[in-house]
């Protein structure tokens, strides 16, 4: 959420900032964030010249009386009585204020940082930087290192530029992982209809180990990264969502639980983040470092065809999920090394990536910068998002309240929050099959095996 101090410092860099976003109604969002402020200065105003007034009335009543004047205190009490229900009514309004004030700042999203390319579509998204394939000429100028990637100065190239000729096409036909999970036994879709329906698959034999080789690698290499696990629970309340901005963004897309008001988790990002809801940390304890696998829960509507096959798009999934709370001065670098990560556990899993920069109208409500990762599917022909790692600035700490004290001079302000997937599992499960099927069976990569237990699915 917008802070007030924002707005009035940098009124017009948010409106263009929102309108790059694609905020409809930016600049009346603002104004009447304004007008609300004022309204309730104005009440408070009121409310103050009132008690100032019955304080003096107060402190005249008892002198009246001693000089027996008694029908003049009479009336000084009368006008006390009157004050106190003035105050209690520019209370109300200054409440009512507040309240109108926070619901319009709920529903205007973050700003986008200046690095935020403009654009109203994936198509106008970034690609920063590619890897695990051999590169056309084309694709060249995307090899370079991740400080340059991640930096106005590094090549780019946007998706509606994209060369398709150059993608790492396979040379024989390839089974989709649908046909793949049939062959082997892995997992049972039908299965997953029949107990709960389209979009809970049932994972089975080397399947289900696969899926959980996947968790342990992930949550291991997220600890070599210094990151602590959390086992947060996969259910919250209304205030979870509204901390991280869930709610009511996506409030339609979450599995509510109507008879206890809870909210099924979309992200492990929910609870984990407010873990620091309403906390004032110390500065030297920044930056914490967290991570946490969960199943996830989308309702995911709206969506059919190929794209939603398979793996390619469910309502339950797991997911390991890394969270950051930082300071401002360093919540850049700390992004950076979660893209690093996420793009190291890749480079193990010997899979073929880009990584993008989001455009202002393909972002999230919530963040201020955001880069996906995604895979190449040998048999789809397709690229499948398994990532998406994001720095909110202080957005997501102002509706959390989740503030740090600094060490040179103890002054408390907002944190920086930031999160990324490390990694999904559906996509990287169906990446994985696709791209890794031989006459023997599906080769499981090096990392990977001593988790699986074996080198191939046979």
């Amino acid at each position: 959420m917008l802070t007030l101090k924002q707005i009035y410092d940098n009124k017009e860099a948010i409106i263009a900032g929102l309108e790059k976003k694609h905020f409809e109604g930016a600049a009346a969002a603002i104004e009447q964030v304004i007008a609300l402020d004022s309204d309730r200065k104005a009440a408070q105003q009121k409310k103050d010249n009132a008690s100032a007034e019955m304080n003096r009335l107060s402190k005249q009543i008892g002198s009246l009386m001693k000089e027996g004047k008694r029908e003049e205190a009479e009336a000084a009490k009368a006008a006390t009585a009157a004050l106190k229900e003035n105050i209690r009514e520019y209370e109300e309004a200054m409440a009512a204020a507040e309240e109108a004030q926070r619901k319009v700042l709920l529903t205007i999203p973050n700003v986008p940082y200046a690095l935020v390319p403009e654009g109203a579509s994936a198509e106008d998204n970034l690609a920063v930087k590619v890897g695990g394939f051999k590169l056309g000429e084309k694709l060249q100028v995307l090899d370079q290192p991740a400080e340059k990637a991640f930096s106005a100065e590094g090549a780019a190239i946007a998706l509606r530029d994209w060369p398709e000729e150059e993608n790492p096409e396979p040379e024989n036909a390839k089974l989709p992982h649908w046909d793949l999970a049939k062959k082997y036994n892995l997992i049972d879709f039908d299965l997953g209809v029949k107990i709960t329906g389209a979009g809970f698959p049932v994972y089975i034999g080397q399947g289900a180990r696969l899926q959980r080789a996947l968790i342990n690698f992930f949550l291991a290499e997220a600890g070599k990264a210094g990151y602590t696990e959390i086992m947060p629970p996969t259910v919250v309340n209304q205030a979870s969502g509204y901390g991280t901005g869930q709610l009511p963004d996506k409030e339609g897309q979450m599995y509510h639980c109507d008879l206890d008001d809870l909210y099924l988790i979309p992200t492990a990002e929910v609870p984990v983040t407010n873990i620091y809801r309403d906390e004032i940390i110390e500065e030297k304890m920044l930056p914490i470092k967290n991570c946490a696998y969960t199943e996830c829960f989308r309702r995911e509507a709206g969506s059919y065809g190929k794209d939603v096959r398979g793996l390619n798009r469910l309502h339950e999934f797991s997911k390991i999920e890394i969270v950051r709370i930082d300071t401002p001065e360093h919540s850049d670098a700390s992004h950076k090394e979660m893209l690093s990560h996420v793009e190291g556990l890749l480079q193990k899993l010997e899979l073929p990536y880009r990584i993008l920069r989001l455009s202002g109208g393909d972002m999230s409500f919530t963040a201020a910068i955001c880069y996906d990762f995604e895979v190449y599917s040998e048999a789809q022909h397709r690229w499948l998002e398994v990532s998406s790692t994001s720095n909110f600035d202080t957005y997501q700490a102002n509706r959390l309240k989740c503030r740090y004290r600094r060490a040179e001079d103890k002054k408390v302000q907002l944190a920086h929050t930031l999160n990324g997937s490390a990694l999904a599992l559906p996509r990287i499960v169906a990446a994985l099959l696709e791209n890794n099927q031989t006459e023997e069976g599906i080769r499981i990569p090096a990392a990977l095996q001593p988790y699986f237990g074996d080198d191939m699915i046979r």
